[in-house]
């Protein structure tokens, strides 16, 4: 990105909030889309005979198709941006939702996850571009809001499965076409803002940029480690965005419709999370967020396990709203250290996130399989404790003013 198009939400200040709201609104479609798929995992597995594994793979194509094609599509976006790639993404999961309305066979629901994935893969660089070309400075807050969105949006599956879809079957899945239809038309007009007030045009071409008092080595080192981060906080969720509800059900014998109430209450205190994170880093500094979330959840990840239904339940919205808080710092920090490369970074996180999920799922799939559902949770709780190495990132707040 050049220098004068950063300039600009400074220039612009409150103008852009409209701007941000409207791909912040399309990121809670996009997301309330993708998150109808694991929230309709137990029609599918009774009407498809499905096991644990053959679920696992449904996220893993879902989340492989979205995780390898972000950054590619991000690094291009940072050489020609493409305003109008937003309404295409939206699009692709258009088509995804009626194949997955639709399918005849597990085969055909396999495209259908992967038409979800190419379309959140699309929409993620660049929207996440535009948010921080409207965040007037405040770049954790405008990150937070943007992954707000997309958390609430993803919060609200479950909740639709439970209330719509189980009593009308899986075809109603097709109804879902108009809220997508819905994000066409609001991400057209984002992209005439975006075309006509220059942010389109090709930047030159200039060496990779790096944060100005660390070296190139310390900046990859910095940049493993958020995304070992990363890892950590998706392979974790990916047992509850996946299996959350067949825990449920199998070791407290509630019905599908209440396990997804729960499985809301788990969501809908992510989005709130979310939310909080990026203000919060700007505020006390984006190393500490991820302190405090990261490594804050590791007792109640480790206690889930042994915990009735009630405390349960209370357990997963406390690791929601911690662990959740992250992901605006860590994201934020990369674009600190990779100034200039917010479609790249955006793209490698978002992708990174994404399948690092997938393949955990596709993982604690099989070990569900083999073992029990159960069995997933006591192994899975161990995992945050790589978010120790926060210990090793720069301090970045002592260089720069956030």
């Amino acid at each position: 990105m050049s220098n004068s198009q950063a300039a600009v939400p400074y220039r612009a200040g409150t103008r852009l909030a409209p701007v941000l709201g409207a791909v912040s609104f399309c990121h809670l479609l996009n997301d309330m889309m993708q998150s109808l798929l694991p929230a309709i995992y137990p029609i599918l597995k009774g009407g498809f005979d499905l096991n644990f594994g053959q679920i696992g793979l449904l996220t893993l194509t879902y989340q492989i198709t979205a995780s390898l094609l972000q950054p590619v599509i991000g690094l291009a976006t940072d050489r020609r941006p493409q305003p109008f790639s937003l309404p295409v993404g939206m699009g692709f999961t258009l088509l995804g939702m009626v194949a997955l309305a639709m399918a005849p066979s597990y085969g055909l629901l396999l495209a259908g996850a992967a038409l979800l994935g190419i379309g959140s893969s699309i929409f993620h660089p660049e929207a996440s571009r535009i948010a921080r070309l409207a965040s007037g400075g405040k770049h954790g807050f405008a990150q937070s809001v943007f992954q707000l969105g997309g958390n609430f949006g993803g919060s609200l599956g479950p909740l639709l499965a439970a209330f719509f879809i189980l009593p009308h079957g899986r075809g109603s899945l097709a109804w879902f076409a108009l809220a997508a239809l819905a994000g066409i038309l609001i991400l057209s007009m984002v992209g005439h803002w975006y075309r006509s007030n220059g942010h389109a045009q090709r930047p030159e071409k200039t060496k990779p940029i790096v944060h100005a008092t660390l070296s190139a080595g310390r900046v990859k080192s910095a940049v493993a480690i958020l995304l070992m981060l990363v890892f950590s906080k998706y392979f974790y969720l990916a047992s509850l965005t996946s299996y959350y509800i067949f825990y449920l059900m199998h070791r407290f014998h509630l019905s599908v419709q209440t396990a997804q109430i729960d499985l809301f209450v788990f969501l809908g205190a992510s989005a709130v999370g979310t939310f909080a994170g990026g203000p919060i880093g700007d505020r006390f500094g984006r190393k500490n967020v991820l302190w405090a979330s990261i490594v804050g959840v590791i007792p109640f990840t480790l206690a889930l396990p042994y915990c009735g239904l009630a405390a349960t339940i209370i357990l997963s919205a406390i690791i929601g709203l911690v662990i959740s808080s992250a992901f605006s710092a860590i994201v934020v920090f990369a674009q600190e250290l990779l100034p200039g490369r917010v479609g790249m970074v955006s793209g490698l996180f978002f992708g990174f996130a994404f399948g690092m999920g997938g393949i955990g799922a596709a993982v604690l799939g099989e070990l569900a399989d083999w073992t029990s559902i159960e069995y997933v949770y006591h192994v899975v709780a161990f995992v945050p404790l790589i978010g120790l190495l926060t210990a090793f990132l720069p301090n970045l707040e002592r260089r720069v003013a956030v």
